[in-house]
């Protein structure tokens, strides 16, 4: 079993270390947007970046292209079995290459999201394998979805 787990930075990147650290034994790569400082990564983790992707900034559909550019050859060079993401954004073009090459798609929606899906959640949606929120009361939202507890 080969996992992958990516999210964007912020909350998403803290929610993913918590479930790194739940299956570190499986050794799996971890994959975020790309930032300056990134102290609570340490050296034993095998980590790959996309750029940060903010739809408001001007240059969005360049650094759009190169994420998706990335993404795929992410997805050729590791062949994840499972991918577990819990967002944002960036996560979207890796996610939809790992499933077309038969990764299994685990998503977590958004802690900071209690009655309205995010636009990341409102895509994997669609294809996820397990889909999980934090929040009980998303599970109006996401009829299908699984609610577990939260990751903090």
């Amino acid at each position: 079993m080969k996992i992958a787990l990516i999210s964007s930075t912020g909350g998403h990147w803290s929610q993913l270390l918590q479930i790194y650290s739940e299956i570190e034994k499986s050794k799996p790569f971890l994959k975020t947007e790309l930032i300056t400082e990134r102290n609570e990564t340490s050296s034993n983790l095998k980590c790959k970046f996309l750029h940060q992707q903010d739809r408001k900034n001007k240059l969005f559909l360049f650094i759009l292209l190169s994420n998706c550019i990335r993404s795929f050859l992410y997805a050729i060079l590791y062949r994840p079995t499972h991918v577990i993401s819990t967002g944002a954004g960036s996560v979207v073009p890796y996610l939809i290459f790992a499933k077309l090459l038969g990764a299994e798609i685990i998503f977590i929606e958004s802690f900071a999201k209690v009655s309205s899906p995010t636009l990341t959640g409102k895509i994997v949606y669609k294809f996820a394998d397990q889909f999980y929120v934090q929040w009980p009361e998303m599970m109006k939202v996401y009829p299908k979805s699984m609610y577990k507890g939260s990751l903090y």
